[in-house]
């Protein structure tokens, strides 16, 4: 017989970036997640456990002491080996374990062995039935995201984790998903071309409830649907709130839309730029991105006082050595307020780990070196190493002290944020070396090091 009140516990295990001690980013660029208060308020009412949730981005964890009857995790495919080490030592106690997220959805083969259930998709209606099961000793081995799967659920109870740990709190979605299927891709590759939405109303809410004038949208592409997008910047509007948020360079080609964004309070916008290469953009299958507008891009969004901060990734088939200068260079001549460099990283399951699978070149599967600043597979036209140290000479480009000058005379941000941010990522620029490693013993021991592979040939060195 159970106890009157089992214990769940809720781990959001640490990645390579992400970490309590070591880490490159400290609470200066880490906001509260929305997985748990979602979780947390998903438990229905007839459910009565002790819930528990543990962020090894903010606290150290010892599975050897955390007493326990069922262990839940969130994955990304980064945070995939630290999760498969825990659980081997929940389960090795006897204690049952559980994994959803990103990477389980994406390589459920991967995860499988490593858990006694997995949850795939989002779980609104999934994780209450898991819980049901569980109390009944009935746990099934794996949950699917349902056909009838909705966003109209209760509010996120963000009291299950400490605030005070995290820049902030007030971090908000009104959807999911997005409509495009951009070949490096986790969503279309996960959830597929589809975008769920919450009730405006119920999003307004939760803002008003919360009471904070700033916030942050963590939705992939909040102007996915434009008569959703303009109803609920119609309803922020009332708020006096500012926020920022993920959109698509196709925001500015939309006066109307753009309009109201902007006076329903947005003052800053990332936007995956990806290339200034129309033909690199053709081959990720994102073409309605137009490099000869993103001067345009930049100049409506600060008529308006958006700051753009704009992606950039690297490693692409046709790219020459020159990429990571003329690109830096670009970046910092149109006046992007924050511009950001990554490494194209293929994620399972998406048409890109497909396509470098097929072709062999994938170098490893040690997932925590899949953080998007490590190559993890051979390149077409350079050698992996030369793609680290380009991306790493393109952030040190761009955040130079002449360059960050050189933007913040541009920068639709307040001064003050504007120096802030910049000095952060200046720091990131010049420290990303020092965090080419993991401090755990899994990753380490998986596979060997990519300073060892690069120089053999992608045949010789792809996970068998």
């Amino acid at each position: 017989m159970r106890k009157t009140k089992p214990k769940v516990i809720l781990i959001s295990p640490k990645g390579p970036l992400y970490r309590y001690q070591g880490g490159i980013f400290g609470k200066g660029l880490r906001y509260m997640p929305q997985t748990f208060p979602t979780l947390a308020a998903l438990v229905p009412e007839d459910v009565e456990i002790e819930l528990v949730c543990l962020d090894e981005g903010i606290q150290i964890i010892d599975p050897e002491t955390i007493e326990a009857d069922l262990v839940g995790m969130t994955v990304i495919t980064g945070s995939a080996p630290r999760a498969y080490e825990l659980s081997a030592v929940f389960r090795r106690r006897g204690i049952p374990v559980v994994m959803g997220g990103p990477h389980i959805t994406l390589a459920p083969e991967d995860a499988a062995p490593h858990a006694d259930s997995i949850v795939l998709g989002w779980a609104e209606i999934t994780w209450p039935q898991l819980l049901r099961d569980w109390l009944r000793d009935d746990l099934q081995a794996r949950y699917d995201l349902q056909p009838d799967h909705a966003l109209n659920t209760p509010l996120p109870d963000r009291s299950v984790l400490p605030s005070k740990s995290y820049l902030t709190d007030a971090v908000f979605e009104a959807t999911r998903g997005c409509v495009f299927k951009c070949d490096f891709c986790v969503s279309p590759a996960a959830w597929g071309r589809k975008v769920w939405q919450k009730p405006v109303a119920q999003v307004v809410e939760d803002i008003r409830r919360h009471g904070r004038k700033r916030i942050i949208f963590v939705d992939l592409n909040i102007i996915a649907d434009r008569k959703y997008a303009l109803e609920l910047f119609h309803a922020l509007t009332p708020l006096g709130i500012q926020w920022f948020g993920l959109a698509t360079t196709t925001l500015v080609n939309d006066t109307e839309l753009l309009d109201v964004c902007a006076k329903s309070g947005c003052t800053g916008l990332l936007m995956g730029l990806e290339s200034i290469d129309p033909a690199i953009l053709k081959g990720m299958h994102k073409t309605f991105n137009k490099p000869k507008n993103y001067a345009l891009v930049v100049e409506r969004l600060h008529m308006k006082g958006i700051a753009l901060q704009g992606c950039f990734v690297f490693g692409q088939d046709g790219e020459s050595p020159d990429v990571f200068e003329k690109t830096a260079r670009f970046a910092v001549e149109s006046g992007i307020d924050l511009p950001r460099f990554a490494i194209s990283t293929p994620f399972p399951g998406t048409p890109l780990y497909q396509k470098l699978e097929r072709e062999n070149r994938l170098l490893h599967k040690d997932w925590s070196l899949y953080d998007a600043q490590h190559c993890v597979f051979q390149p077409q036209d350079m050698s992996p190493r030369e793609l680290e140290l380009g991306t790493e000479r393109a952030w040190k480009q761009a955040y130079s002290i002449r360059n960050c000058f050189r933007r913040l005379r541009k920068t639709a941000a307040p001064l003050h944020i504007a120096l802030i941010t910049n000095y952060t990522y200046r720091y990131y620029a010049h420290h990303l070396d020092k965090y080419y490693t993991c401090d755990w013993g899994l990753a380490r021991s998986m596979v060997p090091r990519i300073d060892t592979l690069q120089n053999k040939a992608p045949a010789e060195t792809t996970a068998r």
